[in-house]
């Protein structure tokens, strides 16, 4: 014979269905004209008791408890087609955050229910990444994971976003080598002549990012008043090459140019008339200052390659084009600019941001601050 206890209204009640199965349920009220509830199992009576009361704070949360359950990847598959793709989100971070599910969240938690997911699944989740991915690249899985279930709890889908209680791998600082001066100058030595030089003479005098260089137009830039300004970026999607806004409102920034950068960018006028001289008809007038031989955007991709291949003439092997970036900022920070107007200049989003990447320039600035103090009391003279 089973058991049955009923708990007070509103609580919902627990019971044994028959030997070993017990069941709880809550009253979820009327819905379209019918009397609706919510049933749990449990093998005992404490696990019911805990599953109803899950029940009962999801319902006070707001969580739709009459929705058909989801899996983790029906939720991913939705979000991607149905939130992300019209929220503003840029091309380029949809084309990670497909990678991403595709990749690695469909395989490794796609058949889990969305509302059984739990912090310990997750957490096993990005431990069996390791030794597949670098931590960084978990770390950004684990990111596309926590944006999508922060998406499905604001539309109370789920109680909670579980990926916030489980913890990437760390990722430790590792101290990137900066360009010196002289291998500043060797690299621009081998450039010289080369197709891209302005480009990649460009990127070391302003900083600029790829993205923002493909996506530069002559109407953006300013030769007599010696400044550009960046207003739009070159991307790939899923449609292929695409002009997108920049990434943030610090990033559609104004540039001065120092006298390196114009003798570049008159150099790439030069270079780009002869090249549109003879392409002819085949010429597309789209205004990019640096464009194929025939005026299209060029491939990202071959604009690292050919770096690449200039890098290793110039016994750089290391060295990354956005390394030039790094560079720009680094000469910058030696030479005593205030840290805000580089992360002016670079188009950081928060001064932090700067300070965290460029942070290992401002010790040796420190010590000059150090110096300057046993100048001005005239401990110099003591020592």
């Amino acid at each position: 014979m089973t058991g049955r206890r009923r708990r007070a209204h509103g609580e919902g009640s627990v019971y044994e269905q028959r030997p070993g199965v017990w069941a709880a349920v809550i009253d979820l009220g009327w819905i379209d004209g019918k009397r609706k509830r919510k049933y749990v199992y449990a093998k005992s009576e404490a696990e019911a008791v805990r599953k109803r009361d899950e029940l009962r704070r999801q319902l006070q949360l707001g969580v739709d408890l009459t929705a058909q359950p989801r899996t983790v990847e029906a939720w991913l598959t939705e979000w991607l087609r149905d939130v992300k793709a019209h929220d503003g989100t840029r091309p380029s971070t949809l084309v990670r955050y497909r990678l991403a599910v595709t990749k690695h969240l469909v395989p490794g938690l796609g058949r889990v229910k969305l509302d059984r997911l739990t912090p310990r699944e997750v957490q096993r989740f990005l431990t069996g990444l390791r030794g597949k991915l670098a931590p960084a690249s978990i770390i950004k899985v684990h990111a596309v994971l926590r944006v999508a279930l922060a998406d499905a709890e604001r539309m109370d889908l789920v109680a909670r976003n579980v990926a916030k209680a489980a913890k990437p791998p760390a990722l430790g600082r590792v101290e990137r080598r900066a360009l010196t001066p002289e291998e500043a100058k060797q690299l621009l030595s081998v450039l010289t002549g080369d197709r891209l030089e302005s480009l990649f003479v460009l990127a070391l005098a302003t900083g600029l990012r790829r993205a923002e260089l493909l996506g530069l137009r002559w109407s953006d830039v300013d030769l007599p008043g010696k400044a550009l300004f960046v207003r739009q970026t070159v991307q790939r999607t899923d449609r292929g090459l695409e002009f997108v806004p920049p990434k943030t409102h610090r990033s559609s920034r104004p540039l001065p140019l120092s006298a390196l950068a114009v003798r570049a960018l008159e150099a790439q006028r030069v270079r780009q008339a002869k090249e549109r001289l003879a392409a002819g008809e085949l010429w597309s007038d789209l205004g990019l200052v640096f464009a194929s031989t025939i005026g299209t955007p060029m491939e990202p991709r071959n604009v690292n390659r050919r770096f690449e291949q200039l890098r290793a003439v110039a016994g750089l092997g290391w060295l990354h084009l956005h390394d030039l970036r790094h560079a720009f900022a680094t000469f910058l920070l030696d030479q005593g600019e205030e840290l805000r107007t580089v992360m002016e200049l670079l188009g950081h989003s928060t001064i932090r941001m700067t300070a965290d990447t460029y942070g290992h320039v401002l010790p040796a600035r420190a010590r000059q601050a150090a110096s300057a103090i046993d100048r001005v009391l005239g401990e110099e003279g003591m020592a």
